[in-house]
């Protein structure tokens, strides 16, 4: 242990998922660097995760009740504030880590020049078919955090990606930006926008997959829910965090995709004029609206399925593992 305590915390929030959780606290436990503990945050009454949890006997696991659900972002910031680590890697309940994860990024960390550095990892999207690389694309050293996450450079998903289990933050950032209680949706996303406005943070990555992201579990995820209504309302009110670029990538990516889903045409007219209006974008992001509405979402989705096993098949792609 660092001066008694442990350098590194685990932060894993989870609530009645009980078989998912233990697979993730044991590959927590189970890093080569060792110096941690985990905090396993159940978000309300959960008596058969209590349980199961009871059954793993290592002093480094630490398990809070809250005594009411408050959602998946302040069990994150309760989390936080137990946490004894100076950095915090966080980890959803349902994903795993692989072995050399902490050590790989708490290395990273180490070596940067920032104050803040927020350090990522690439995952290993598992679905039924194959295993594929998550993100495809890393930052460019340059690129605008926003423009990274909500424009893309290519037709399908998966191009550029943040998610919580890829991330290792050191403790005193996430007590000055902690996680925003309430939202329904974004949560995540509300986050690394404002970050990338907070004095001294970087995001890097470690370029190698040092978790998996199980895609095809048949479960609900935090905010998998779709309401472009209320996702449109969000993105106006963060409009000042990321650029006109940003702005209409996000209608394209992510506001599209939700009101194509619900099969509101209505919406269809009224997004492409909020995105022209108020956002600046380029060719590739009106090719993306106009797909998610034209092209048939059975049709989009096998023929992602056939670029992902083909790139899995690649030998310059396990070899290369770029984005």
């Amino acid at each position: 242990m660092h001066n008694g305590t442990p350098f590194v915390t685990a932060v894993i929030p989870t609530r009645n998922r009980s078989d998912l959780v233990v697979r993730a606290v044991r590959s927590s436990l189970n890093q080569s660097f060792n110096d941690l503990e985990v905090v396993v945050v159940i978000d309300g009454p959960d008596p058969a995760t209590v349980e199961r949890l009871a059954e793993i006997d290592d002093e480094r696991l630490h398990v809070i009740e809250l005594p009411e659900s408050v959602g998946g972002s302040e069990a994150r910031n309760a989390g936080v504030r137990a946490a004894r680590g100076d950095w915090i890697a966080f980890l959803d309940d349902d994903d795993e880590w692989l072995p050399t994860k902490v050590a790989r990024q708490l290395d990273l960390a180490l070596k940067s020049r920032s104050r803040f550095p927020v350090i990522a990892t690439r995952m290993l999207g598992r679905t039924q078919n194959c295993d594929f690389l998550i993100p495809r694309r890393l930052p460019e050293p340059d690129e605008c955090l926003s423009e990274y996450l909500f424009n893309r450079s290519s037709l399908f998903r998966g191009e550029a990606q943040l998610q919580t289990s890829m991330l290792f933050i050191n403790r005193e950032l996430l007590l000055v930006v902690p996680f925003t209680s309430g939202l329904r949706r974004h949560q995540d996303t509300e986050w690394y926008l404002r970050i990338a406005q907070t004095t001294g943070v970087s995001v890097e990555f470690v370029p190698e997959p040092l978790g998996i992201w199980y895609l095809d579990e048949n479960r609900k995820r935090i905010g998998t829910t779709n309401n472009w209504e209320y996702s449109l309302g969000w993105l106006r009110a963060n409009k000042c965090r990321m650029t006109s670029r940003a702005y209409a990538g996000f209608i394209a990516t992510q506001l599209g995709p939700e009101a194509s889903a619900q099969g509101d045409w209505n919406a269809f007219p009224l997004l492409l004029r909020e995105m022209l209006s108020n956002g600046k974008p380029k060719p590739i992001d009106l090719a993306i609206y106009f797909g998610v509405w034209l092209v048939p979402r059975r049709l989009r989705l096998i023929i992602r399925s056939y670029i992902h096993r083909s790139k899995s098949q690649s030998p310059s792609d396990h070899a290369d593992r770029s984005g």
